[in-house]
């Protein structure tokens, strides 16, 4: 594991002449270089998609935030933490939208000791809120990325073998304070086939080097905030599902919304079971009511099981441990399953048809074009990342089907 395989540093290479990148046109603009560096750019992430590779639609995801002193430089305004923090409430927030039946938790570590911040959970409103709460926190000594990887270690290998178990940690600090030896964690990592993925903040790492190759995970460095933030967006689409992974049925629940009339004589308002675990109230008997969204009401999603009330989907109930979801949370999660082809990329001379784009009907001004072929549909390049990133589908395909 010590061995670590020969590979050219970036300061070990010839020296880049990174302005011979833009080059002037015959007018003498460097409108021409620029456009194009941009339109790589956008296509960057539906180059790198997995294709046909099988992916996990059920993810555990431990996300570990170091908070030492490190955190309180400020490279990134006003500081690290803060900035941190905030592109992980964006983070949760996308994770959730493109992964609705999967579950995060969040894990910080200073002072050579580790805390969970919130358990695994599938509900983005209640990591949103933690990570407001922490923004507050004093940073203090030397992380222990021992104890974080363990904290979560020992939660993650309780879950079902057909779900993905991963870490990815957020690491400012150039050392770490561990109790143990860490390359036997790595070991047992491996062995519950966790896969950790690191960003570092600071300057690469040996230790993070090795663990992200041993279990599998990607590490990356930053360089600004905006490669920040698109490092942490790399991790929002599953990564490959492991050879290694069971193949299981999952009982879930499909509660439809069930509003009852307030003129009803019978109709009696209730709390939520989430309610049970509002760290916001302090109870029915206090003086402090519960936080929003958790108080009593008439209507709500019945457990199709035990009908336990919740207010929002998806969740794991409480009282019989079924998944509850909706038809559409699972839709969103099947396309993970059969990932959308990437369009072939051609010259703008090259097409013949109408120079209209046929998702936002605008005028096609780039010099590329993206077809589908299927239904030979063509698209600009900002359709193009939406339907890849977002939609997951071709609007045209879609509307030839509904047609016929």
């Amino acid at each position: 594991m010590d061995e670590e395989p020969e590979r050219a540093k970036r300061w070990e290479g010839g020296y880049e002449r990174t302005w011979e990148v833009l080059k002037e046109d015959e007018s003498g603009s460097l409108k021409a270089s620029v456009e194009e560096i941009l339109f790589q750019s956008k296509r960057k992430r539906v180059i790198e998609s997995h294709g046909r590779v099988r992916l996990g639609m059920m993810r555990h995801l431990f996300v570990v935030v170091d908070c030492s002193r490190s955190m309180e430089d400020q490279d990134l305004k006003p500081t690290r933490l803060a900035s941190t923090l905030k592109l992980l409430e964006k983070f949760v927030e996308e994770y959730f939208d493109q992964n609705p039946i999967s579950q995060v938790g969040i894990i910080t570590t200073k002072n050579k000791r580790a805390e969970k911040l919130t358990e695994l959970a599938g509900n983005p409103s209640k990591h949103v809120s933690a990570l407001r709460k922490a923004a507050d926190a004093v940073c203090l000594g030397e992380p222990s990325l021992f104890n974080a990887l363990s904290l979560a270690a020992n939660t993650l290998k309780h879950m079902p073998s057909h779900t993905s178990r991963e870490v990815l940690v957020v690491m400012s600090s150039l050392t770490t304070c561990d109790p143990a030896n860490i390359y036997e964690l790595i070991k047992t990592l491996k062995s519950l086939r966790v896969r950790v993925s690191v960003i570092g903040l600071s300057a690469e790492v040996r230790v993070c080097t090795v663990l992200t190759r041993e279990t599998g995970g990607s590490y990356h460095v930053i360089l600004d905030e905006s490669h920040f933030k698109e490092l942490l967006l790399l991790h929002v689409k599953p990564p490959p599902s492991s050879s290694a992974a069971d193949c299981s049925l999952i009982r879930m629940g499909f509660p439809q919304h069930i509003m009852v009339s307030a003129s009803d004589q019978d109709a009696k308002p209730s709390f939520s079971m989430a309610h049970l675990e509002s760290s916001s109230s302090s109870g029915p008997g206090s003086g402090s009511g519960p936080g929003p969204g958790l108080g009593l009401s008439l209507g709500g999603y019945f457990c199709p099981q035990c009908h336990g009330k919740y207010t929002e989907l998806p969740v794991e109930c409480k009282v019989c441990g079924l998944t509850l979801v909706s038809a559409p949370h699972l839709a969103r999660s099947f396309h993970h399953l059969f990932p959308l082809e990437a369009f072939t990329e051609k010259p703008l001379e090259e097409h013949k048809g109408e120079r209209f784009c046929e998702a936002c009907q605008g005028e096609l001004r780039d010099k590329r074009v993206f077809q589908c072929s299927l239904c030979a549909g063509v698209f600009c390049v900002e359709c193009d990342v939406f339907i890849h990133d977002n939609l997951h589908c071709c609007p045209r395909c879609i509307h030839t089907q509904s047609a016929t």
